[in-house]
């Protein structure tokens, strides 16, 4: 429960308070909710631009896929065509299907961006990270799954990619652009190697 007076986290926003956003509650604020979670507007005393008081919250899911090919385990990653980032296949949960589940968006998304058509083999961690997208601060949460390869075609994905690629268990994450991912990936290497068994 969130309630009147509530600071936000020390070190992102000094002595302002915040007020709940939930899906159908557009003013005011929500002290009980059962519905989901779209943001925070931040309010009180602060020498934060205009831009910082407003702040939203993501869902995302992804996966983290392999495949065996002439007795070696090799993971796949993608590189964003516009920020030119290599990364994990990711998306927003419900993008095309507001029921859509986790589980079903991290297929999706695989499949969009890669052409990969895999299955789920377990969850295995989330990323939290922040970002800046048209003066909102944007507080993303994506759920990773490992997943293993069935088929795939890198010329069905989707524009959004511009290079999408097998790599080597060595290989990964000197290739990932982003610290957050890469600390994701050695948290759960020991893990995928026990269930891989590469």
């Amino acid at each position: 429960m969130y309630k009147k007076g509530k600071v936000a986290p020390q070190g992102y926003f000094p002595s302002v308070r915040i007020k709940i956003i939930t899906e159908g509650s557009h003013s005011g604020l929500v002290r009980r909710f059962r519905k989901p979670l779209l943001g925070v507007i931040l309010t009180g005393s602060s020498n934060l631009p205009p831009s910082a008081y407003i702040m939203k919250f993501e869902f995302s899911a992804g996966g983290i896929v392999f495949k065996k090919e002439k007795g070696e385990i090799l993971f796949l990653l993608s590189k964003h065509s516009q920020n030119k980032s290599w990364g994990f296949p990711k998306g927003l949960i419900g993008d095309s299907d507001k029921n859509e589940s986790k589980e079903e968006t991290a297929i999706r998304e695989v499949k969009e961006e890669t052409g990969v058509e895999a299955s789920i083999v377990k969850v295995l961690g989330t990323t939290v990270y922040w970002y800046q997208w048209d003066g909102e601060r944007v507080k993303k949460n994506v759920t990773y799954y490992l997943m293993e390869c069935l088929s795939y075609d890198f010329n069905k994905r989707d524009h959004e990619m511009e290079e999408v690629g097998w790599f080597e268990v060595d290989k990964v994450e000197e290739r990932l652009s982003f610290d957050v991912d890469k600390k994701l990936w050695r948290d759960i290497l020991h893990e995928i190697k026990m269930i891989t068994g590469f």
